[in-house]
Parts: structure tokens; sequence; C-alpha cells
């Protein structure tokens, strides 16, 4: 029989994973779950990046260029705020399952792309891919900004940093390759 370890000693909590019924108790967090696409174990951030371009199809063809900014501007402060909510009810800060920090930063890489891009062909999948790979890998200085910043603000930082580099890369590549 095993002695059971005094809560002093347990170590930190494990956080939560997101139920759908934790999801439908506030609207902040469906946001910050991206209305589900955060909920799967597996790759909550990739689910989360494909949801972003399918709303971004609809955005993309509801709103006008300067509408569609706003939206982006505004998104990034209502996503800030519920991924800080969120984070906070589920005991971790940036959980793997707020994902409102992927779609948005998606959406300003499609905003970016040029032409058509963002609708389908091969700059969409290396956006999307190289994307996630800026994510997963976090690259200096998304890894620090991502160990200092636990709030609904880091959050959504460490993401448009990734973006940045998407963007970054995806110019280069259109410059050297066409």
């Amino acid at each position: 029989m095993s002695a059971a370890v005094p809560p002093e000693h347990a170590g930190p909590a494990m956080p939560r994973r997101p139920t759908v019924r934790f999801m439908l108790a506030s609207p902040w967090h469906m946001i910050a779950l991206g209305a589900g696409s955060g909920l799967p174990r597996a790759a909550p951030g990739t689910w989360g990046t494909l949801l972003g371009w399918l709303l971004f199809q609809q955005v993309d063809q509801a709103f006008d260029p300067w509408s569609r900014w706003l939206l982006v501007a505004a998104m990034l402060l209502i996503g800030g705020y519920a991924a800080q909510i969120t984070g906070r009810r589920l005991g971790a800060a940036d959980s793997g399952h707020i994902v409102i920090d992927e779609i948005v930063a998606f959406w300003i890489v499609l905003l970016l792309l040029p032409g058509d891009a963002a609708r389908g062909g091969w700059l969409l999948v290396a956006a999307f891919v190289l994307f996630r790979f800026f994510d997963i890998v976090k690259p200096p200085p998304i890894r620090a900004l991502d160990a200092r910043l636990k709030n609904g603000a880091g959050v959504m930082l460490d993401d448009l940093v990734a973006a940045f580099y998407t963007l970054f890369v995806l110019a280069i590549g259109v410059r050297l390759w066409g």
C-alpha cells in the first residue's frame, strides 16, 4: 500500500483539460477555445489554425479590407481577455487548448498574403506549415515571451511573433523563387 503524498510535496497542480461543458459555461471560454477547435487532446493549436483559415474565408467575403483589420484588432483585445479568463480557470495561463491566439495571428498572415493566396495554393500551405512550425518550436524571442508573460496579452503576443516569422520567411521565399 502506498503512502499519500502530502500536498506541500505533490508538486504543481496539473492544469485542467477543458471539456465541452467547461467551454459552454462561458462565452469567454467559447472564444478562447476556438468554439471547440481547442478541445482535442492532439494538436489543438493545429486545429485552431485550421479553424482560423476556415473563418477567414467567411471574413474575407463579408468585410472590406479596413473592416478586416478592425476585426483583427478587436479580436486581439477580446481574445487576450478571453485567454486570460480561460487560462486562469484552467489553472494554466497559456494552456495549449486556448487557440484564439492561433486563429487571430493566422488571420494576420492571411491578410498579408499576396493576391488570392489565402484561398488556396502552395503559398497558403507554406504559410500554414511555417506558422505551425514557429508556434511549436518557439524560436527566440517567442520562447522568452511565452515564459515571461503569463497573461492574456502574452498568450496573444507569442503567436503574433510566430506570424511575423512566417511572413518574413514567405517574403524571402517569394522573392527568391517567385
